[in-house]
């Protein structure tokens, strides 16, 4: 296959996706050179790899049953200009990534259009913990699957989807070799004071739901721990609101962006964090949190009675543990009260953080697969299955 012979078309949702997204395109890049060429929707780091979004991504980024539903006409005009758009340009391969309440409507509408473009999704539903019958949903409209986790290939192999499992992308991240001692200095805090590292989350229907007790949170926190200091690491899709619900916060508070992030975390001596991935980042980072979140009472009752959804844990760390290593405050438990008294006792529990972060490493012990790092495998695996479909319509 050589070099430039690809266009390649790629969807990511959210934050997590562009991440994702970015380090395959990379790796694409680097395996077939720089004339590969992409197209589709992306954030900040796909569009640093070289793609121009067919409209922001950020009209994609949200969560909640009930927060989705007024954005469902623009949403569903959106699945029409992309599914015109890829029909349109033909590409070789269609790479979607995570966001399966939109990137599966993409699919389906291909099928349904009968389109003869190759159909690979990036990161599989959470099956094994709740509605199992997508397994079948995503065998009918993919020709490939590329999972995160160990455990996740055999439910959907046996309904006949070819799945590899590539791992999972913290493993390739640089949440682990952050500089602390910079990051102080950058920002002249002192190295005996307190931080905490505050994640309200990536978008839009999260931040509105958790800034307000975060903020009421740190106005508790504030009364406790006088030496303590605030960093928030935020993204393109919520900084300008995270930065100016932070103005109003009682403790010295630095928002950041980008890489130092982790930075931040390697300065830090505990996190507050909405849930979702950027927990297993806190976890390689041996960043010991606190992990909340809140969505709709609507949206969480549909979720637990109609849906089906009945988890142990939400945060992965606990799920791959099987324990509950991280602290979750969740729904009506995410509560400045709750919050910070757990806060405040992993900023005052040495033994605490220790036991924390021994949990930490037994979960992240089962991502791990060694040699190629996972945008690599991913890579490897979309390139090998377009070269095996092209050499068959030519056989």
């Amino acid at each position: 296959m050589s070099a430039g012979s690809l266009l390649l078309y790629l969807i990511a949702g959210e934050p997590s996706g562009d991440l994702l997204g970015a380090r395959l395109m990379a790796a694409l890049k680097e395996r077939l050179g720089d004339g590969v060429v992409f197209a589709g929707i992306g954030g900040e780091g796909m569009r640093a790899e070289g793609l121009q979004s067919l409209f922001p991504m950020t009209e994609l980024s949200v969560m909640g049953l009930v927060e989705v539903l007024p954005r469902i006409p623009k949403i569903l005009r959106r699945v029409g200009e992309t599914l015109s758009d890829i029909e349109t340009k033909r590409p070789d391969a269609l790479i979607t990534i995570d966001s399966w309440g939109f990137n599966g409507r993409i699919h389906t509408g291909l099928k349904k259009r009968g389109s003869s473009v190759p159909r690979i999704h990036y990161v599989a539903p959470m099956v094994w913990a709740w509605k199992s019958g997508r397994t079948k949903t995503l065998a009918r409209v993919l020709d490939l699957l590329l999972t995160l986790l160990p455990n996740e290939p055999a439910w959907f192999e046996k309904e006949g989807l070819r799945t590899l499992h590539v791992g999972h992308p913290v493993i390739e991240g640089a949440a682990a070799k952050g500089d602390g001692a910079a990051f102080r200095l950058r920002h002249a805090i002192a190295p005996d004071r307190q931080l905490l590292c505050v994640l309200p989350g990536s978008r839009h229907s999260e931040t509105a739901k958790l800034l307000g007790p975060f903020g009421e949170t740190m106005a508790l926190l504030a009364k406790r721990l006088p030496n303590l200091a605030v960093v928030v690491p935020t993204v393109e899709t919520v900084a300008d609101e995270v930065t100016r619900a932070v103005k109003s916060w009682p403790l010295p508070t630095i928002v950041v962006r980008g890489p130092e992030k982790y930075d931040a975390f390697a300065a830090c001596d505990a996190a507050l964090a909405a849930s979702g991935t950027v927990a297993l980042e806190l976890a390689m980072a041996r960043l010991p949190a606190v992990i909340t979140y809140k969505v709709s009472p609507l949206s969480a009752f549909i979720a637990t009675r109609f849906l089906g959804l009945s988890l142990k844990f939400v945060t992965l760390v606990n799920i791959l543990a099987d324990e509950a290593v991280m602290p979750e405050l969740l729904q009506d438990d995410c509560r400045p009260d709750k919050l910070a008294q757990a806060v405040e006792h992993l900023l005052t529990d040495e033994a605490a953080r220790a036991l924390q972060a021994a949990g930490a490493r037994r979960a992240l012990e089962k991502l791990g697969l060694g040699g190629e790092s996972p945008g690599r495998r991913a890579a490897d695996a979309v390139i090998d299955f377009i070269r095996q479909r092209k050499e068959q319509s030519h056989g």
